[in-house]
């Protein structure tokens, strides 16, 4: 079967989310390993930028610390935008983050992101932990945090504030987004002029109020003169629709013990096959995909096709939770094919 798909979907920015998946019998080690391989692989398929998210405590899930693993990344592809997706801002002071992220710009000049979210990415008693106070499990301050963070990057603090005099070093700051799967970051995101990604491959249901919301609440800025959208969405796509179920049967596998305050390492697709799934489970399943793409080329095509219809999206990111390096190479491959062989749109740098 060829790659290339007859009738193709409209040019977009294309991009990655990856979450360097610990398949179970591997290691964090192998993990981040495979999420470099696939950097590397659509830095040369032309995607325009490869995030990397940020969780706690999951023995499925090695990317604990995205400006570690950002500035790996970054040294080892060539063109790709590279960033996180995101930093869980309440879980770090905003000046450690300035003089992180300040550094990767200063060492990957115009080739960095910054994507924030308000989540703890793992559980209260972690989060805790890493925020060092029960008093700051609480989010209602992002707002503020944001600001903080700006102003460590540009100062601006006003007169007698207590940071006025401090300024990250290195303070090149990258281009910042704000990541939501709510109204909240979206009007956030609109009113302040960021371009907004939301996490469609999470909360399907709440896509087209919270982009509706952030393209009404945008106010123009300097460095984003209109509305710019990103959505996240789960791709799985092989040669045939049920190779496809089969390989998107791990992540489905872990996330429903995850719900289940039982996390695993990301289960091989035999172990998925084998489980003796409930008439529940596979209910539950089919809620998660849906809205979602995972199947051979024509249903993948379908389900983009009609997510760009209904979102307007300008760029879309995909996901893709599979345990095998190479059915995760080849899904991206086969993506890309979707879009014609002409050069992808790069999209915008970030706000």
């Amino acid at each position: 079967m060829s790659d290339t798909p007859t009738v193709t979907l409209p040019a977009v920015p294309l991009s990655v989310l990856d979450r360097a998946p610990v398949v179970d019998g591997r290691t964090a080690r192998d993990a981040l390993r495979d999420t470099r391989a696939l950097a590397r692989h659509v830095d040369g398929l032309g995607f325009t930028r490869f995030w990397v998210a940020e969780h706690h405590g999951m023995p499925g899930v090695a990317s604990s610390a995205p400006s570690v693993i950002i500035a790996d990344l970054a040294a080892a592809t060539e063109r790709i935008r590279v960033g996180s997706g995101g930093v869980m801002l309440p879980n770090h002071p905003p000046l450690v983050v300035a003089e992180q992220f300040g550094t990767l710009t200063a060492l990957h000049p115009g080739r960095i992101d910054l994507g924030l979210g308000r989540a703890p990415g793992t559980d209260q008693v972690t989060a805790r932990a890493l925020r060092r106070s029960a008093a700051a499990l609480s989010d209602d301050d992002f707002p503020q945090q944001l600001g903080e963070l700006v102003g460590f990057f540009r100062g601006g603090f006003p007169d007698g504030h207590p940071y006025r005099a401090i300024r990250a070093v290195p303070s090149d700051p990258p281009p910042i987004w704000l990541l939501g799967s709510s109204g909240y970051s979206a009007q956030l995101a609109g009113l302040l002029g960021l371009p907004f990604a939301f996490a469609h491959h999470f909360m399907a249901q709440n896509t087209l109020p919270a982009l509706e919301l952030y393209r009404r609440s945008f106010e123009p800025s300097d460095l984003l003169p209109r509305p710019y959208a990103m959505v996240a969405v789960q791709v799985v796509a092989a040669d045939t629709d049920e190779q496809a179920q089969r390989l998107s049967a791990p992540a489905a596998l872990s996330f429903l013990r995850l719900r289940q305050n039982s996390p695993i390492p990301l289960p091989t697709v035999e172990q998925a096959a084998e489980h003796d799934w409930t008439p529940e489970e596979r209910a539950f399943v089919r809620q998660r995909q849906d809205g979602q793409a995972i199947g051979g080329v024509d249903t993948v095509r379908d389900a983009l096709g009609a997510l760009l219809k209904d979102t307007a999206a300008d760029e879309l990111m995909v996901t893709t939770m599979v345990p095998d390096l190479d059915a995760r190479l080849r899904s991206m491959s086969l993506v890309r094919g979707l879009f014609g062989d002409a050069d992808l749109p790069r999209g915008v740098a970030g706000g």
